[in-house]
């Protein structure tokens, strides 16, 4: 049964299409270019998961509304780096971020089309990658094929994440148990993500 807190917190969140709508919303802006900078979208979409397991939405409902929402916020960062491209670096959100701008293009220029795949599960880079695409002239049948397979598998994985980690918290018979198994959890994430990162992010001199 859930803490007394978590479920004020839980009764007062929207439940049914205007939550499915906020996940869409959610993982349509953390892939838009430098709004994906700013924006929790990867914590927010797993969170939605474990709020699917108590009962807010149908997972299946989320799991759509995120791919969906990533796929579409790819596209339109596409669209304008073809549209804009360097020219939107002046920014002044993009300007203060030039170390990782360049390293979005190292990125880009090592894995070529690959990048537009791996870039969906690497968080700093996100929103990027599919700006410099379209900016490097990537070919838009090859950049749609990579989007729409990494954003079935991102709204899929990131919210079955959450709805796995809900099963593991009623299955928990302590707060203290609970909590530990939350924090084992972001441990494990943390640590993936910066084993990817070293694994697929270019060193720069």
């Amino acid at each position: 049964m859930m803490e007394q807190w978590l479920q004020d917190i839980f009764n007062l969140l929207p439940g049914g299409m205007i939550f499915v709508a906020a996940v869409f919303v959610i993982a349509f802006l953390e892939a838009l270019v430098a709004i994906g900078l700013i924006m929790p979208g990867s914590v927010l979409t797993v969170f939605s998961g474990w709020l699917a397991f108590q009962g807010k939405a149908p997972i299946g409902a989320i799991m759509a509304a995120a791919a969906l929402g990533a796929m579409l916020g790819d596209l339109l960062s596409y669209w304008l780096g073809t549209r804009f491209g360097v020219h939107l670096w002046q920014w002044s959100l993009l300007k203060k971020r030039q170390r990782l701008l360049h390293m979005t293009e190292l990125f880009f220029v090592v894995h070529g089309g690959r990048s537009v795949f791996f870039g969906r599960f690497l968080g700093p880079i996100r929103g990027l990658i599919p700006f410099v695409a379209g900016a490097s002239q990537m070919r838009p049948a090859l950049f749609c094929g990579y989007t729409i397979v990494s954003g079935i598998l991102w709204g899929i994985s990131y919210p079955g994440l959450g709805y796995l980690g809900g099963t593991s918290w009623q299955r928990a018979e302590t707060l203290t148990s609970r909590l530990g198994l939350l924090m084992v959890l972001a441990l494990v994430v943390t640590l993936l993500m910066a084993w990817v990162r070293h694994k697929l992010l270019p060193k720069q001199e």
